[in-house]
């Protein structure tokens, strides 16, 4: 059972603290709770009822804090964006197990994902153990967030959605998302989940769309993509109208519109979208954030034109970049409340800056064809 911990499970709590900074020390974790968390810390999580202690027929095996308010190192974040910025979170911390106790930090997890709607957790890079389960338990990589002593964490956040039907969840889950583990880069698994949930956030804002269709959606817009990029979109819209088990969830309109949606959604469509439904995947699949694009522009050109060499693939990466985001570019941008504005406008800057951009499109072609 999981319960809240009170003062006198404090020796215990600090016993099972000391026990993980050992195993993380063994691990080549060297830096990571040096010092932390103090007695301090911990009783006021406990008065603050965040404290929680994992346990056995009565006998501790671990113990964890889960925030109910935002996190403050939170607020900054670099190299990437939060899945979901609107969304109200809790966040994982100070998750701790005994002597010979296994599988603790997935119960912590899968306790706290049945309380929130939303999760976020950062760690240490050198901390393999619990980067090795947040990444099976299916979290997303967001970015980079400083403590408040100045040292990075790897910052991860996994979204819940309560409001999709929970057996489409299910199927959509355990038969769609795992294609994109085969697809390059710019379409893998990590992009899908972003999709999904820049989609849903978006969705807030219409309250008369039906979320398991934007759900859905986002979730199959490149799943055209085992065919190839080229006509990734149609073959998207023809796999969701394929699909019979999308029947069981959805009428013919329905589908209709997803298939319409995922096809509308790429970037260098002729015209709008034909539906919201559309602009919002549209939107969604935009991902704006400067240097997640251009590593994504870079790793393409690696995968799909290897024989270049590396000024050719500077000069096709640039060219890329300016001609799909620059001011004349032909992404386009449909919903207002979107974060893709201020976004496109920050990598409109970077293209401006012929010598940072120069750099950086370098450092990039160094590190992934090495």
């Amino acid at each position: 059972m999981i319960r809240h911990s009170t003062p006198d499970d404090l020796s215990t709590i600090m016993s099972m603290i000391d026990h993980s900074r050992s195993i993380m020390r063994a691990n080549g974790n060297k830096t990571q709770w040096d010092g932390y968390p103090t007695t301090t810390t911990i009783l006021d999580d406990i008065a603050k009822r965040i404290h929680y202690i994992i346990e056995d027929n009565g006998t501790p095996l671990g113990c964890f804090t889960l925030l109910n308010q935002p996190e403050p190192t939170y607020a900054r974040i670099e190299g990437g964006l939060w899945l979901d910025d609107t969304t109200p979170y809790r966040t994982i911390h100070r998750l701790a197990c005994a002597p010979n106790a296994h599988g603790i930090a997935r119960q912590a997890f899968i306790w706290s994902e049945q309380h929130a709607s939303t999760i976020r957790v950062d760690t240490h890079s050198d901390n393999h153990i619990m980067l090795h389960i947040i990444q099976q338990l299916g979290y997303t990589h967001c970015g980079t967030v400083y403590m408040d002593n100045g040292t990075p964490r790897l910052a991860f956040q996994k979204m819940m959605y309560p409001m999709v039907n929970p057996e489409l969840k299910a199927y959509i889950e355990s038969e769609i998302l795992p294609r994109y583990n085969h697809f390059d880069t710019a379409h893998d698994l990590v992009h899908v989940q972003r999709v999904i949930a820049q989609s849903m956030e978006l969705a807030q804002y219409y309250p008369k769309l039906k979320k398991d269709m934007v759900y859905t959606i986002a979730a199959y817009h490149d799943t055209g993509m085992v065919n190839g990029r080229e006509n990734h979109h149609t073959d998207s819209a023809r796999i969701i109208r394929q699909d019979a088990q999308l029947r069981k969830w959805f009428d013919p309109i329905d589908i209709l519109i997803m298939a319409q949606a995922a096809e509308d959604h790429r970037a260098s469509a002729l015209g709008e979208p034909r539906s919201l439904y559309g602009k919002i995947v549209a939107e969604a699949d935009r991902d704006i954030e400067p240097l997640n694009i251009v590593r994504r522009t870079v790793q393409y050109g690696l995968a799909y034109y290897p024989k270049l060499g590396k000024v050719e693939q500077w000069h096709r990466a640039a060219q890329h970049l300016t001609e799909k985001y620059g001011p004349d570019g032909y992404v386009k941008l449909y919903i207002p409340q979107s974060r893709n504005r201020v976004q496109l406008d920050k990598l409109q800057t970077l293209l401006a800056d012929n010598t940072l951009l120069t750099d950086i499109i370098t450092e990039m072609i160094n590190q992934y064809s090495s």
